[in-house]
């Protein structure tokens, strides 16, 4: 009896995970599209910028998610360089092409941002 009683625990406990996370997911992709910016040293004003291309591949397979990027900005305002930091690789792809395009106010130094994108068509 006691033996039921046990498995009949780890079973609720194993569901109320599964709808746990099931809504954790949800609310990630609730959210309107967005862009962020979180600078680590000082504020850099976005001058120009182009939306990252939904990825044809994450339109079939109905890919959907936050994808996030580090970019050097130069001082003159150019991205030199986009790094991965986390999201699903052919969303990161998307957002790393059209963060290099992206131009910034000059400032008196290099800037490290972190930008975040919500890929939700």
């Amino acid at each position: 009896m006691g033996h039921n009683v046990e498995k009949n625990r780890t079973r609720n406990l194993g569901r109320a995970l599964v709808v746990f996370l099931g809504l954790l997911l949800v609310s990630c992709w609730v959210f309107p599209q967005t862009v962020q910016q979180q600078d680590q040293e000082s504020t850099r004003k976005l001058k120009s910028s182009v939306s990252p291309e939904y990825p044809e591949l994450a339109r079939r397979l109905n890919l959907k998610g936050i994808a996030r990027v580090t970019v050097t900005v130069a001082p003159d305002g150019r991205v030199t360089s986009a790094k991965e930091l986390g999201g699903n690789p052919v969303l990161v792809d998307a957002l790393i092409r059209a963060v290099k395009k992206w131009k910034y106010e000059p400032a008196p130094k290099e800037t490290v941002l972190e930008v975040k994108f919500e890929f939700n068509p």
